[in-house]
């Protein structure tokens, strides 16, 4: 091999770092999940990779599994992922009214009941307590799926923004569970549980 094609070797290997390195800053990234508060759609330990595009070029839409940085002090009360990040399941988008009655009533957004069967740990409610919140401008309301065990919009009420999530503060929307390899597959956001409530995006 000569001087020449150690040189392009190792300049495709220079390459090939910046494009992972611009694709982890940009584009994805890569999470651990520490607690059970999204059970079972995801478990503890499993690793996760998001798109970091989904806010800013993209669209959030309900049903997302969004990755935030703790909006007002979140992290007294639950596991944390080690950058001091937060997971939950995207409710309402600004403007939606999400409410529930509690005792195993549905959630209700913009008055519409959902469905959520098809991502709620089984045996969980949709909330043991009731609960009704108006999502400000530039602020999500987000709820884990495992709701026993979740301390989310519902529970800080108190923290300054009325336990709502900046949208500034969202750093990706979970895509792919990659580990442990027998929990390989797509992380769904179940979409279509909010089709009847419309306006189902928000940029």
């Amino acid at each position: 091999m000569t001087v020449q094609d150690i040189i392009s070797v190792l300049m495709y290997c220079l390459v090939a770092v910046v494009i992972v390195s611009l694709l982890r800053i940009f584009v994805i990234g890569l999470y651990v999940v520490p607690s059970g508060s999204m059970e079972t759609s995801l478990n503890i330990g499993d690793h996760i990779v998001t798109n970091r595009l989904a806010k800013p070029v993209l669209k959030l839409k309900r049903g997302d599994v969004v990755v935030f940085k703790d909006p007002a002090n979140w992290l007294n009360s639950e596991n944390v992922f080690a950058s001091n990040d937060l997971v939950k399941r995207l409710i309402g988008l600004p403007g939606d009214t999400v409410a529930c009655k509690g005792n195993g009533a549905p959630v209700t957004v913009n008055g519409v009941a959902i469905d959520e069967s098809s991502y709620l740990k089984a045996g969980v409610k949709p909330s043991n307590f009731a609960f009704k919140m108006k999502v400000t401008p530039g602020n999500v309301f987000v709820l884990g799926d495992n709701r026993a065990n979740s301390a989310d919009s519902r529970y800080h009420t108190d923290d300054g923004n009325h336990g709502l999530v900046p949208l500034d503060r969202i750093k990706g929307v979970a895509m792919l569970t990659y580990m442990p390899t027998s929990r390989f597959g797509v992380v769904h956001a179940h979409h279509d549980v909010f089709a009847k409530v419309g306006g189902v995006a928000h940029s």
